[in-house]
């Protein structure tokens, strides 16, 4: 298997600084649309990350000032308007197992959304652990517009954990846009920044994220998504096996002694 570090990728940009992959939508005239293609490859990318122990978090962005415009109208939706049931079935088959492979991959994911960020956009942008917004960005679950469900990719599962249920209602039933200020306040975005500086700090946390313990964020990760579907009791279970687990691990015993001689712990992920 090619080691992530050594990927090239073809239908958007990949780069590897560090620990830190970046996965960069790279449409700009269109303002960053998806194609049949590019759902793939972004499926198997985030395939491939779960199995990569070098690489420790990812940022996901859109070039030029945009973040994502969903799926292509005259690539996707145009050609969707044609294909028989079986055929339909596999195309969003294919576009959830994007969101569960991005929820699967142990790296924690910061999105860096910026301008457009709607339809399947949205729904990368619900998908990431962390979204950095600006006040000029436009969110919106457009598929009621174009007579379709607002369960899409995992969206009528994810957005009200997030926001809460009335508000995931509202956008997905309207399709309206929620501009960055209401995103930020609703909790949709972590942080709101401007949009010369979101990128950075998007990768500012990454940067961060994976400097620490990165089998426990691993671990955090996975019962984030898991708990979802427990009661208190199976949670509280759940997460004490997990926890013990972490707690045979060097990282565990590598941050006593860094606290007992007072200084900086050093995770290794083991």
């Amino acid at each position: 298997m090619t080691r992530m570090t050594d990927y090239k990728a073809e239908h958007f940009r990949w780069q590897v600084d560090g620990a830190v992959a970046q996965i960069t939508i790279d449409r700009p005239e269109k303002k960053n649309p998806l194609t049949f293609e590019s759902y793939a490859e972004l499926r198997d990318t985030f395939e491939a990350l779960r199995h990569d122990p070098d690489i420790k978090s990812i940022v996901l962005t859109g070039a030029d000032g945009n973040f994502c415009a969903g799926g292509d109208v005259f690539e996707i939706i145009e050609p969707l308007t044609k294909m028989a049931m079986p055929d339909l079935l596999k195309f969003t088959r294919m576009t959830g197992a994007v969101v569960k492979a991005m929820r699967a991959c142990p790296q924690p994911i910061v999105a860096a959304i910026d301008g457009i960020c709607v339809g399947a956009g949205a729904c990368l942008a619900m998908g990431s652990d962390l979204r950095y917004g600006t006040a000029n960005s436009k969110v919106a679950f457009l598929f009621v517009r174009v007579g379709l469900a607002g369960c899409d990719m995992g969206a009528c599962a994810m957005l009200p954990r997030i926001i809460g249920h009335g508000r995931a209602a509202e956008l997905l039933y309207s399709g309206r846009v929620m501009k960055g200020e209401e995103a930020e306040r609703w909790g949709f975005y972590n942080r709101l920044c401007s949009s010369e500086d979101v990128l950075g700090e998007a990768r500012a946390m990454a940067e961060i994220l994976a400097t620490g313990p990165s089998f426990a964020h691993g671990i955090t990760k996975r019962m984030l998504h898991e708990e979802w579907d427990m009661s208190i009791d199976e949670a509280i279970e759940a997460e004490a096996r997990a926890q013990a687990v972490c707690m045979a691990t060097g990282d565990f015993t590598r941050a006593f002694e860094a606290f007992a001689e007072k200084r900086e712990p050093e995770f290794e992920g083991n």
